[in-house]
């Protein structure tokens, strides 16, 4: 068990790219489609959080081409959801005693990230989940029971958050151990019932 009863319904925290926005596939296909003559990385290739550091590895110039795919114009609000996302988020919130929020960092170019990343929510969750959104670069401030997101390690001002990290895996993070006790979801297809159980 997690944190004994009576202490107020179970907070989640789930991240938006990789978890409930597919941010990689969109950004190798606008890479190809924007520059067709230029090596890329291949989501199976992909290694490390940061799409745009990989892409220096290969040369240095091709980061700040990346970084021109996900920054141009309508880039989020055109991501398609993670398979079983949208379904998984439907029921967690209307399950008893459980509160969700969406708990997402906005590019530090965020010009169009963030009115988009707003669209996308209501257009692909509803009115009540925009409601629900935390828009925060420091996720470790954010007080909740669980958060999960796809990027590995999360740091902040607060080091002891007081939610538990699961991994939600990506093809970023797929080759990485996780040591005990620390936790992965494999997919929405996944048992995150379990996990939010486990918490009770």
């Amino acid at each position: 068990g997690g944190r004994g009863g009576g202490s107020g319904p179970l907070r989640v925290l789930v991240d938006m790219d990789g978890v409930l926005a597919d941010f990689e596939s969109a950004v190798l296909r606008g890479f190809r489609q924007r520059f067709p003559e230029e090596p890329r990385v291949e989501l199976s290739a992909r290694q490390g959080f940061s799409v745009r550091e990989q892409y220096r590895s290969l040369r240095e110039d091709l980061a700040a081409k990346v970084a021109s795919v996900y920054e141009s114009p309508g880039f989020f609000l055109a991501l398609d959801p993670v398979p079983g996302a949208l379904e998984a988020m439907q029921e967690m919130i209307h399950m008893q005693d459980t509160e969700v929020f969406i708990c997402t960092s906005p590019l530090r170019k965020y010009e169009h990230c963030i009115v988009e990343k707003y669209q996308w929510v209501e257009k692909h969750l509803g009115p009540e989940f925009v409601e629900r959104i935390i828009l925060t670069r420091d996720k470790t401030i954010v007080s909740a029971d669980l958060l999960f997101d796809d990027k590995d390690t999360i740091r902040g001002a607060e080091v002891n958050p007081s939610w538990e990290h699961i991994l939600f895996t990506c093809c970023h993070n797929r080759h990485i151990q996780l040591q005990a006790p620390h936790r992965r979801l494999l997919s929405w297809a996944d048992d995150w019932k379990a996990i939010l159980e486990s918490k009770r």
